[in-house]
């Protein structure tokens, strides 16, 4: 009797493995990619990264890890397609670094246009970048604003980090930019074993502060001016404690800002709104 029970109990851990649809595109059969985009109710993730140095001590992809790791668990509680590993970001500033991969900026905004053009040829109707990556700060903004160039039947929306929620752990730097506490407590959370912390010391991670520029006075070369060994900070003082708060926290905040996204009905109509306007111009009432 025990015997059968517990094959009756395996088989029905097989079937119920067999019936939960997959987040991930990639393992998605076409078919079930169909009823993801019904369940998702048209709603898809495209994680954004980037390949760089992270100090001496942190993987080149530490930003695709990261992001998708927390795009991951977003989409385990509120259900999206998740989007494959994207890396094409903004990166001119590491190119000096070993690893770094730095596509053209014509290539990165022309490719991130197929990719979500081509996500919404397949069904994709609001697509949210989750960014990852502090170089894409700038970009993803514009990307985003260029999508009112042309009339879409799809709406680009964009994640970035904004705050923490209260509760988080007291940190010990006083520079934590780049590889620095915060990131590496993340990475200690989302790949442990990718982390050497024994080489987190091997290279200065301070602002070494070599421009003499007014305030409001930005150029491109600021970031190597003060980190030119693309380290920001002290990931030696790490700990798993800030990094799980914080990939929970990122989570979550993805998490809800999918669900907000779901329920959106103004941001499609404004914009198919404006599109139908930006045709007609002079008929705009002034």
């Amino acid at each position: 009797m025990n015997s059968r029970i517990a094959l009756l109990l395996i088989a029905c851990a097989i079937v119920s493995r067999a019936q939960t649809l997959s987040y991930r595109w990639e393992e998605l059969t076409a078919e079930d990619f169909t009823k993801a985009l019904e369940k998702s109710r048209g709603t898809c993730l495209l994680p954004f990264g980037i390949l760089e140095k992270h100090g001496p001590h942190l993987p080149l992809g530490t930003d695709l890890i990261n992001v998708r790791y927390a795009s991951e668990h977003a989409a385990a509680q509120e259900y999206t397609i998740l989007f494959p590993q994207y890396y094409f970001g903004q990166i001119f500033e590491a190119r000096h670094e070993p690893g770094t991969i730095a596509y053209s900026a014509k290539m990165q905004l022309e490719l991130l246009q197929e990719t979500t053009d081509e996500m919404a040829r397949n069904g994709c109707r609001k697509i949210l970048i989750v960014n990852g990556h502090g170089g894409n700060n700038n970009l993803l903004p514009y990307f985003a604003q260029s999508q009112l160039a042309s009339p879409k039947d799809y709406v680009v929306y964009v994640w970035m980090h904004d705050e923490y929620p209260p509760g988080r752990p007291a940190t010990k730097s006083t520079v934590d930019m780049h590889a620095g506490e915060s990131e590496t407590a993340h990475v200690m959370i989302s790949r442990p074993d990718l982390v050497h912390m024994n080489r987190a010391k091997d290279e200065s991670g301070a602002d070494l502060n070599r421009l003499d520029l007014p305030q409001g006075v930005y150029t491109g070369i600021w970031w190597y001016a003060k980190f030119p060994n693309h380290y920001a900070g002290d990931g030696s003082v790490a700990t798993r404690e800030l990094g799980e708060f914080d990939m929970k926290a990122w989570a979550d905040d993805v998490a809800n800002s999918i669900r907000a996204i779901k329920a959106d009905e103004v941001s499609p109509r404004l914009q198919k709104e404006f599109f139908e306007a930006s045709q007609k111009p002079l008929s705009t009432k002034q």
